[in-house]
């Protein structure tokens, strides 16, 4: 299982486009790759369930990649929020 932490740094947050752009990002990977602020964790496959997450500017969220393709998957997703919130 692969972790990591990443602040947010979108002023506008997980909105429509990056949260959809990132769920087809990990719906590439065969692991299961869920995204958690606070007490709520959903995957991140799910569309709604990321902008249902209430994500702001400056939020930290916790990523977690759990699978046969762990490694390229964390690093896939790790990529896309470095480049894109």
């Amino acid at each position: 299982m692969k972790t990591f932490d990443y602040t947010i740094k979108d002023e506008v947050g997980i909105h429509a486009r990056p949260a959809g752009l990132l769920a087809k990002t990990a719906q590439k990977y065969e692991s299961q790759i869920t995204i958690t602020k606070g007490e709520n964790t959903v995957s991140c496959t799910r569309l709604l369930a990321l902008m249902g997450l209430g994500v702001k500017c400056g939020d930290t969220v916790t990523v977690t990649v759990n699978g046969n393709d762990e490694d390229a998957a964390a690093a896939a997703v790790k990529t896309f929020l470095e480049s894109n919130l």
